[in-house]
């Protein structure tokens, strides 16, 4: 991928989060991911009906990776069922730990593609991850 698309998706995301908004609708689950290490901190709110990912929100503070990833993660998900988000995830997750993965299925997440030659920010780019599949796991 070109670095300046690469870079252009990323701040996009960044500076214009998709589905960033508190959630104070009872029918949502929420769960929290941090990074201890650093600032990151967020909420992710997920409805699941009929085994469906209706709908993805999220609110906190997080560097650009992490509030980007969190950004295109959602937009990802939302539609999915409980099964396909577990591919998809497993998927990024592959991706980011340098392990075989169906480049197919990530859409713009494949931006980061290439997290793993910064070590640190794999963490970073995962964050929302943990969290997600913290409620797709129960």
């Amino acid at each position: 991928m070109d670095e300046n698309l690469r870079r252009d998706i990323i701040l996009d995301n960044y500076q214009n989060p998709r589905n960033k908004e508190t959630v104070l609708d009872e029918r949502y689950i929420k769960v929290n991911s941090n990074n201890e290490s650093c600032i990151d901190d967020i909420n992710i709110y997920v409805l699941i009906e009929d085994n469906i990912l209706k709908d993805i929100k999220f609110d906190g503070d997080a560097c650009a990776i992490s509030t980007s990833s969190t950004s295109i993660m959602i937009q990802n998900l939302i539609g999915k069922s409980i099964e396909e988000a577990k591919l998809y995830i497993k998927n990024f997750e592959a991706m980011v730990n340098e392990l075989d993965y169906d480049s197919e299925l990530l859409n713009e997440s494949i931006v980061y593609n290439e997290i793993y030659k910064q070590n640190n920010r794999k963490n970073c780019a995962l964050l929302p991850y943990v969290g997600i599949k913290k409620i797709l796991n129960n």
